[in-house]
Formats: structure tokens, sequence, C-alpha cells
């Protein structure tokens, strides 16, 4: 068992962001006779798994979700952390995906140059702009 302390220099992260993971249930904690945070060792993973996925973008939300399906008690065992790998993998390659479409849809925009509210996929996509007649609809006057 660790005290908040270590695990705190061991993991780069700060006291207080333990303590609100702890609020979250993505890590736990035990207390001493003296009321005193320990962490078992095992924790340390878990809160480099969370590192990890905020690096990747994913959200605590999802952490949480997916850590709910991990012991608590004891350190999970290889077939859970390959779930939890194949599932950020899907997550992560919605993404890229996403990120792909955007970035040809930018570069025809770019090389288009016509900035077109009429037919321009990224200012008005599928069109919506028709609907509210002719002429600019997205420009606003701050008086």
């Amino acid at each position: 068992m660790l005290p908040v302390g270590e695990v705190a220099r061991r993991t780069g992260v700060a006291v207080s962001a333990l303590h609100y993971y702890e609020q979250l249930g993505l890590i736990e904690s035990r207390r001493t006779a003296g009321n005193q945070r320990r962490y078992p060792r095992f924790m340390i993973r878990r809160i480099s798994l969370i590192l990890v996925a905020k690096r990747l973008g994913i959200s605590l939300a999802d952490v949480a979700e997916v850590f709910a399906t991990l012991p608590m008690d004891h350190m999970p065992d290889s077939h859970d952390w390959h779930r939890l790998s194949r599932r950020w993998q899907t997550q992560l390659e919605a993404k890229k995906r996403e990120l792909e479409n955007l970035q040809r849809e930018l570069t025809g925009c770019i090389g288009c140059g016509c900035l077109s509210m009429k037919s321009c996929r990224l200012l008005n996509p599928d069109d919506v702009y028709s609907e509210q007649g002719s002429g600019p609809q997205r420009v606003t006057t701050d008086d």
C-alpha cells in the first residue's frame, strides 16, 4: 500500500487529481487507522491508463465506463486489459476516419476557392441555408 504522496510522485499526477479520480470512481484507496489514504500498488497502472486515455482524447466519462468493468479490488488480468485496448482502438479508428473526412473537405474547400454558401460542404453542408432564402445567411452584425 502506497501513501497518496508516493502515488503522486510515481505517476506525476497531482494529489488533487488523485482525489478527483477517486471521486469519479476511477481509482480507490483504503484508509489507515489515522484516516490517511493508501493505494494498492496496482492503482498506479489504472492511473497510467487514465493519463494515456487523456492523451488519446478519451474522456474521463469513457474511462469511467470502461473501468466500471474492471475489478477494483485486485489487478485486472491480461484479458481485461486487451478488452479495454480493443474498445479504445475502435474509438480511435472512428476519430481517425472523422479527421480524414474533415481533411478531405478542407483540402477541397481551399482548392476550390469559391467559398460558395450554396455548394460548400464545409460552410453549408447539405445546402441547409437555402431554406432561409437567397443572400448571405451567416452574416451577422454586432451593433
